[in-house]
C-alpha cells in the first residue's frame, strides 16, 4: 500500500499542477500539459483530510488562476487580480474537499478507476457552479478551453465545453492512477496498460467525429478588420476618435485584396468605434463613407447611452447610404469591469472601481444579427456575441436555437493572453453548433500597434480544424425576424480611399449556415 503523499510533497505537487495547467493556456498553448497538471493535482489530493486537500486545491488554483488572468493585474492594479484569483480558487478549494468526501463512500473507496470518473464529474460541475456564481459567473480557465488545437475539440460537437473539460479530467485522473501503481510497484500490468490505452483513445477517439468539410450552399465572404490602438491597454481611448479612424482606414485597406461589392459583411471589433455614430453625424458620415467603399454593411461595435442613464455596448450593422439596419447589446456585462456591484463596499479595497463611472446595462435580445445577403438570395442568422460572452454556454446556445449559422465574437483590445484565451474560447464554442466563426481585434495578439495582412478561409468550424481535417461551410436559411433603428447621419458619399500604418485586415470565405 503506498503511503499518501507528506504535506510538503502534496503542496509541491499542487504548485506544480496549477503551472503545468497555466502552460496548456494562451500564450504558451501546450495542450497536453493539461492532462499532466489534473494529475499532478489528483496525487496531490492523495491524504485523506478534506480542509488539507481543500487547501492544497486552492493552491493549485492559485498558481493556476493567477498567471492565467494576469490580463487583470495589467488592465487594473493587483487588488482586483489577486481578488478574483483568489476567489477563483475558492472554488477548486470545494472540489478538494469534495473529492475527499466521495472517495470515503464505501462504494468508492477501494476503487481508483472509479474515482478517475467522480472527479471529473465534480470538477466539471464546479466550473459551471464557478460560470455562473456570483454576478452571473466567470467561465474563464475552462479546461475545455486549453484545447482548442488538440483533437479532444471534436468532442464539443457531441457535448459542449463541459464534455471537453470531462474527457480532460478523466485523462489527467487515469495517468494519476498509472503514476500510483507504478510508485506501488504494482504487479498487475494489464489494467495499467488497458488504463493507458483508454487515456489515449479518449485524447484521439474525437477525431472520428463526423464533421463534413465541404460547403453545403455557397459561402459568406467577410472581410474583419484590426483596427490597432497606439496604446493596448486602458488607454486605447485616450484620443477622441483615434480608434475610429483606424478602423475606417482598415475598412479601405481591404480593398488592397478585393474589388467593391466582393464582400458580404465586413467585421469590426467590440468598441471599433469609440463614438457613437447614431449621435455623433460626423462619425456615420466616416463609417458610411468606409462602407460605400468596400459596397458592403459593416458590423459595427460600439456603445450607447440613452437618455435616463447607463451605457449599452452594442454592435450595430451599418448598410451604406442607410445607417443602423439592426442592433445587439451585451448581454452579459462583465462585474467590476463593465459594471461595478456593491460600489461603496468594493470601493474600501481599491479606487479601481471608479474608472468605470458609467455602469453598462444588459441587453435583452438574443445574440443575432440578421445579415441580408442579395448575392445569395437570403438572409444569414450571424450570431454576434461580444467579447466575454464567447464563454458563456448559454448564451451560444440561445443563439443556435434563435437559428444563427455563423458567428462573430468581437473582443475588446486586453493584454495578449485575453485576447488569445477569448480566441480558443471562439474555437471550442464553433465545434459545438458546427458553426463558423470569426474574431475581429482592436490590437494585435501580441499586443503590439503594427499591422499586417493575412486572408483565410472561414467555415463551418474553421476555427476547430484539426490536422486530419480542413473546415467547411454550410447551408442558410432565411430569417423573417429583423430589428431595425432609424438612421442617424447617413452619408450617400464614398469618401477617399486611405491608408494607415496601424491597421490591419483580412478577408474570409465563411460559409452561409443553413
Amino acid at each position: 500500500m503506498l503511503t499518501p503523499p507528506g504535506r510538503a510533497t502534496s503542496l509541491a505537487l499542487a504548485i506544480a499542477g496549477g503551472a503545468a495547467t497555466a502552460l496548456a493556456f494562451p500564450d504558451v498553448g501546450w495542450w497536453p500539459t493539461a492532462f499532466l497538471g489534473i494529475a499532478l493535482l489528483v496525487l496531490a489530493l492523495g491524504r485523506d483530510s478534506a480542509r488539507w486537500n481543500a487547501l492544497v486545491a486552492a493552491v493549485y488554483g492559485l498558481t493556476f488562476f493567477l498567471p492565467h488572468i494576469w490580463w487583470a493585474h495589467e488592465a487594473t492594479a493587483v487588488v482586483p487580480w489577486l481578488a478574483l484569483g483568489t476567489l477563483q480558487a475558492s472554488y477548486l478549494a470545494t472540489l478538494g474537499a469534495g473529492v475527499t468526501w466521495a472517495r470515503r463512500a464505501p462504494w468508492l473507496r477501494d476503487r481508483r478507476w472509479a474515482q478517475v470518473v467522480v472527479f471529473a464529474v465534480l470538477w466539471v460541475a464546479v466550473e459551471q457552479w464557478r460560470s455562473i456564481w456570483p454576478f452571473g459567473g466567470f467561465p474563464w480557465g475552462k479546461l475545455a478551453f486549453s484545447q482548442a488545437d488538440s483533437p479532444l475539440v471534436g468532442a464539443a460537437w457531441l457535448g459542449g465545453a463541459p464534455l471537453v473539460s470531462f474527457l480532460v479530467a478523466v485523462v489527467g485522473g487515469i495517468l494519476a492512477v498509472v503514476t500510483l501503481a507504478v510508485l506501488a510497484r504494482s504487479t498487475r500490468v494489464a489494467p495499467l496498460l488497458v488504463g493507458l490505452g483508454v487515456a489515449g483513445a479518449l485524447v484521439v477517439a474525437p477525431l472520428l467525429v463526423p464533421l463534413d468539410t465541404e460547403a453545403q450552399s455557397g459561402t459568406l465572404e467577410v472581410g474583419a478588420v484590426q483596427g490597432n490602438v497606439g496604446d493596448p491597454g486602458l488607454g486605447a481611448f485616450a484620443n477622441r476618435g483615434e480608434v475610429l479612424q483606424n478602423h475606417v482606414d482598415g475598412t479601405y485597406a481591404l480593398l488592397d485584396e478585393v474589388d467593391p461589392g466582393d464582400l458580404d459583411v465586413v467585421l469590426w471589433p467590440e468598441n471599433g468605434s469609440d463614438l457613437d455614430p447614431q449621435t455623433a453625424l460626423d462619425v456615420a458620415d466616416d463609417i458610411d463613407a468606409a462602407a460605400q467603399s468596400v459596397d458592403a454593411p459593416i458590423l459595427v461595435g460600439a456603445q450607447e447611452f440613452p437618455a435616463d442613464g447607463g451605457r449599452y455596448n452594442v454592435a450595430l450593422l451599418w448598410e451604406p447610404g442607410v445607417g443602423v439596419v439592426d442592433r445587439y447589446a451585451k448581454q452579459h456585462p462583465a462585474a467590476f469591469g463593465e459594471y461595478i456591484p456593491m460600489r461603496g463596499f468594493v470601493r474600501l479595497f481599491t479606487d479601481q472601481v471608479d474608472r468605470v463611472t458609467n455602469d453598462m446595462i444588459a441587453g435583452t435580445e438574443v445574440g443575432i444579427i440578421d445579415l441580408d445577403v442579395p448575392r445569395l438570395d437570403r438572409t444569414v442568422p450571424l450570431a454576434t456575441l461580444i467579447c466575454f460572452e464567447v464563454a458563456y454556454d448559454g448564451l451560444i446556445q440561445d443563439a443556435v436555437r434563435a437559428g444563427e449559422r455563423c458567428s462573430s465574437s468581437p473582443p475588446t483590445t486586453r493584454p495578449s493572453g485575453s485576447l488569445r484565451s477569448r480566441r480558443n474560447s471562439s474555437r471550442c464554442r464553433a465545434c459545438a453548433p458546427s458553426r463558423p466563426a470569426g474574431r475581429p481585434c482592436r490590437s494585435p495578439p501580441s499586443g503590439s500597434a503594427g499591422s499586417s495582412h493575412r486572408t483565410a478561409r472561414c467555415s463551418r468550424r474553421p476555427s476547430c480544424s484539426r490536422p486530419t481535417s480542413s473546415s467547411r461551410s454550410s447551408r442558410c436559411a432565411p430569417a423573417s425576424r429583423r430589428r431595425s433603428s432609424p438612421a442617424a447621419g447617413s452619408s450617400a458619399h464614398s469618401g477617399p480611399r486611405r491608408s494607415s500604418s496601424s491597421r490591419s485586415a483580412w478577408s474570409q470565405a465563411a460559409g452561409a449556415g443553413r
